[in-house]
C-alpha cells in the first residue's frame, strides 16, 4: 500500500515538474521572440540611418549580416513554437477521441437503464419487487439496491453532462490552437520572404563592395594603425602607473590588510590600496553581469581575429568590440572606478580609460568626454558622447577590457543579449 502511494506521489510530482518546465520553456520562447523582434526593429532603424549615404558601405553589409542572423533566429524560434503547438494538437486530439468513446459508452449504459426503468415504471412493480422478498433482510437489501440504482443513474446522467461539456471545451481549445498554428505559419512564411530579400540585398552589397578593394584595404590599414596607437597609449599609461608606484616606494604591505595573502603580481605592480583590491574583486565577481557601455546598440565587430567579410584571405584583428548605436548616443561606465586617463588619438578621436582595481575599461571614438583624469565614476555614469561619422552615417563605440597588461574579451563581461 505504501509503495503504491509513493509511486502515485512520484507520478504527480513528475507531471507537475514536466508542466512547470513546459510553461518555463514556453515563456522563454515568447520572451526570446519579443526580444528578437525588438532587435530586428532596432537594426532596421540603424540600417535606414546608414542608407542615407548613397554609397554602399561596409557598415551597411555588417548591419545586414546582423539583421539576417536575427531573422534566422526568429524563424527558428517560430519553428519551435509550431512544434510546441503541434504537440498540443496531438494531445487534444487524443483526449477528444478518448472523451468521445467514453461519452458513447456512458450514453449506451444510460439508455439500457432507461429502458429497464421504463419496463418497470410503475410503483406497483417496485412494491412487488420488495414484497417478493423471502424475509425482512432480503427486503432491506432490495430497497438498498433500488436506492443505489437510482443514485447511480443520477450520477451517470451528471457524468454524461460533465464529460460532454469537457469535450466541448477541448474542441474549442483545439480550434483556437489550430488557429494559432495557422497564424504562426503565415508569420513564418512572411519572415522567410523578408529573409530572402535581405540575403539578396546582402549579395548586391557584397558585389558592390568587392569593386572597392583598394579602399577597403586602405581602411583596414588605417584601423590597424589606430588600434596600435590606442594599445601603445594604454600600455604607456599602465607603465607610468607602475613607475609612480616605484618612485613613491609604495610596498604592498603598506597598502593592503595583513589578512590578505593572495595578492596578484598586477596588484603589487600597481600598488593597489585595500579599497582598490576590493573593487577589483567585485569587478571579477560581476563577470557576465556588467551593463553595456551604450544603452542601445548592436555589435558590429567582435573580439579577436576574424576573416574580412569581403576580402578573401584577409584577416582583421579587434582588441575589443565595436558597438553601432544611435546618433547622439552616450557612452557610460560599465562599473564603479576611477578615470585613469583621457587621451586623444588621431582616427580614434577621444578615449576615456577607467580603472577598476586590476582592470581597465576603454571607451574610444568619443567626440566629447564628460570626465577627467582622477574622477571617481559610478556604474552607468555618462562619460562621453560617441562620435558620429557623417560620411557613413555611423555612430560606433569601440570598447575594450584589460586585466593588467592583458587584453580580455569584453563580451564575456557584459550581460548577454541585454543592453
Amino acid at each position: 500500500m505504501f509503495l503504491k502511494r509513493a509511486y502515485f506521489l512520484f507520478l504527480v510530482c513528475l507531471l507537475s515538474v514536466s508542466y512547470s518546465f513546459s510553461q518555463i520553456t514556453k515563456e522563454k520562447l515568447q520572451g526570446d521572440k519579443k526580444q528578437l523582434e525588438s532587435d530586428i526593429a532596432y537594426t532596421d532603424k540603424l540600417l535606414s540611418q546608414t542608407k542615407k549615404n548613397k554609397q554602399i558601405s561596409l557598415n551597411q553589409l555588417i548591419i545586414l549580416n546582423n539583421k539576417i542572423n536575427q531573422r534566422e533566429q526568429l524563424i527558428s524560434n517560430i519553428n519551435k513554437d509550431i512544434k510546441d503547438i503541434e504537440y498540443k494538437i496531438n494531445i487534444n486530439t487524443n483526449e477528444i477521441t478518448k472523451l468521445t468513446a467514453e461519452i458513447k459508452k456512458l450514453k449506451a449504459d444510460y439508455a439500457k437503464m432507461i429502458f429497464w426503468a421504463y419496463k418497470n415504471r410503475n410503483s406497483y412493480s417496485r412494491l412487488m419487487f420488495l414484497f417478493a422478498s423471502d424475509d425482512i433482510n432480503q427486503a432491506f437489501l432490495r430497497l438498498k439496491y433500488l436506492q443505489l440504482y437510482i443514485d447511480y443513474r443520477r450520477k451517470q446522467s451528471e457524468l454524461i453532462v460533465k464529460k460532454s461539456e469537457l469535450l466541448k471545451d477541448k474542441i474549442a481549445e483545439l480550434v483556437k490552437i489550430k488557429s494559432s498554428k495557422s497564424n504562426l505559419l503565415k508569420s513564418k512564411e512572411a519572415e522567410k520572404i523578408l529573409l530572402a530579400n535581405e540575403k539578396e540585398e546582402k549579395n548586391t552589397a557584397v558585389k558592390s563592395l568587392q569593386k572597392k578593394e583598394k579602399e577597403l584595404l586602405k581602411s583596414i590599414k588605417e584601423k590597424e594603425k589606430e588600434a596600435k596607437k590606442l594599445q601603445k597609449s594604454i600600455e604607456n599609461l599602465i607603465a607610468e602607473e607602475i613607475k609612480k608606484v616605484s618612485r613613491n616606494n609604495i610596498t604592498i604591505n603598506s597598502v593592503t590588510p595583513k589578512k590578505t595573502t593572495n595578492i596578484s603580481k598586477t596588484s603589487k605592480e600597481l600598488g593597489l590600496s585595500e579599497s582598490e583590491l576590493i573593487l577589483s574583486e567585485n569587478f571579477t565577481s560581476n563577470k557576465g553581469k556588467l551593463p553595456w557601455p551604450t544603452e542601445k546598440g548592436i555589435v558590429t565587430s567582435t573580439y579577436g581575429e576574424h576573416p574580412h567579410p569581403i576580402l578573401s584571405g584577409i584577416k582583421v584583428k579587434n582588441n575589443g568590440i565595436d558597438i553601432l548605436t544611435d546618433n547622439g548616443a552616450i557612452a557610460r561606465a560599465v562599473f564603479d572606478g576611477k578615470v585613469t586617463g583621457v587621451i586623444s588619438i588621431p582616427g580614434a578621436n577621444k578615449v576615456a580609460i577607467i580603472r577598476h582595481g586590476e582592470y581597465l575599461t576603454v571607451y574610444s571614438n568619443l567626440t566629447e568626454v564628460y570626465v577627467k583624469t582622477g574622477d571617481i565614476v559610478k556604474t552607468k555614469q555618462n562619460i562621453g558622447l560617441v562620435y558620429t561619422d557623417t560620411d557613413e552615417s555611423k555612430t560606433e563605440l569601440h570598447f575594450e577590457v584589460w586585466y593588467g597588461k592583458t587584453l580580455s574579451n569584453p563580451l564575456t563581461w557584459l550581460i548577454p543579449n541585454k543592453k
